[in-house]
């Protein structure tokens, strides 16, 4: 009851019940803790304007200091009374993370709860997200190396193997993309923000739910009728794939084609055996073309409009890591979505609410 005395009237029962499991699950591991708010004020200088790291859909992220000097991200989400909007995110990232471990997922250290304001504290990542490191501008953007994609993609795609076939219940992320995607002071890439990752039974083959995500990251069938599955987050990662080889983004408009897809002009060109040109320009001189190129086919493999031809994630790192030949798989039609407004909805729910179209540089 000690416990419960912390929290304000803002809280549901559900933020309550994940608040105290969390506790009990990580109460043998050190560091994991409820923090107060002045230590969270102090470490990120009254969250100032200047500690503001990342801003998205569901909050902000500021960078921060301990007293102890170690670095943190706190992530502060404001809960939306009537939807709940930032208590459902809240709730999901302490479920999604509080009793699982892996190199390629964030450390969540800690949380506070202050009226219906919720703060999550993680580990601070010194360079940024992979969105800010490929779509920066000028001195802004990071000269990322073949060799350093090969192993953002292998780390990220290990991260997602392990959510999906080693945790039990299985977790789908939901929102895989390249804001969401920090990079440490090595640059091994962290899968980030689970505020709408969705928790899988061992015998659940999918959960009908509503539509969230990112525009240009969406599994089509998803998108259409809310049947979510693992596969949903195997086309994200596809998506992914093809934007770090290729440099571009992943939905581009001009006035004269009007919106045209990645996931479409990969396609294309894979059909003229002319992948080779979609090859990142600005990527070093020595990179093996046939390596890229392989990478791409990998991608379309993960975008397949037939979710059933979609590999499994355990089998996409064996065919990164060249343990799998792609040969072995047949690459047919993929899918995207042609029409925004075939995207299932929920009756009386605004679209800015639950997608993002434009990926905002986060970090933690």
């Amino acid at each position: 009851m000690k416990f419960r005395s912390l929290l304000s009237t803002c809280c549901s029962s559900r933020s309550l019940n994940a608040m105290e499991n969390s506790r009990h699950d990580r109460q043998d591991n050190e560091g994991f803790r409820v923090y107060s708010y002045n230590e969270l004020k102090s470490a990120t200088n009254g969250f100032s304007a200047a500690n503001k790291v990342g801003e998205g859909g569901f909050g902000s992220v500021y960078k921060g200091r301990l007293h102890d000097g170690r670095k943190i991200a706190v992530k502060v989400l404001s809960v939306e009374v009537e939807s709940m909007r930032g208590e459902r995110e809240f709730i999901a990232e302490l479920t999604s993370l509080s009793n699982i471990r892996h190199e390629n997922l964030v450390v969540l250290k800690g949380f506070h709860v202050d009226g219906c304001q919720r703060y999550l504290v993680y580990d601070y990542m010194e360079n940024n997200s992979l969105a800010h490191a490929l779509q920066g501008v000028g001195e802004n953007r990071m000269r990322l190396s073949w060799q350093s994609r090969k192993d953002i993609l292998i780390g990220v795609a290990r991260g997602l193997a392990y959510l999906h076939e080693e945790v039990n219940p299985h977790i789908v992320h939901r929102d895989i993309k390249a804001s969401n995607i920090l990079l440490d002071h090595n640059f091994m890439p962290k899968l980030a923000d689970f505020g709408l990752a969705k928790l899988f039974g061992e015998n659940l083959s999918h959960v009908s739910t509503r539509v969230a995500g990112t525009i240009g990251y969406l599994a089509p069938e998803y998108a259409v009728s809310g049947h979510l599955t693992r596969k949903s987050d195997v086309y994200s990662f596809g998506v992914l794939l093809l934007e770090i080889v290729s440099g571009r983004a992943t939905v581009d408009f001009d006035m004269e084609r009007g919106e045209h897809h990645l996931v479409q002009k990969v396609w294309d060109h894979y059909n003229t055996n002319e992948l080779v040109k979609l090859i990142d320009p600005t990527l070093d001189t020595n990179i093996r073309e046939e390596e890229a190129v392989q990478f791409m086919k990998i991608g379309l493999l993960c975008v397949q409009e037939n979710t059933t031809k979609r590999p499994r994630m355990s089998v996409a790192v064996s065919m990164l890591m060249r343990e799998t030949d792609v040969k072995d798989h047949k690459i047919s039609q993929p899918g995207h979505i042609i029409d925004f407004m075939d995207i299932k909805m929920d009756k009386g729910t605004s679209s800015t609410s639950i997608f993002s179209k434009v990926s905002t540089p986060n970090s933690m």
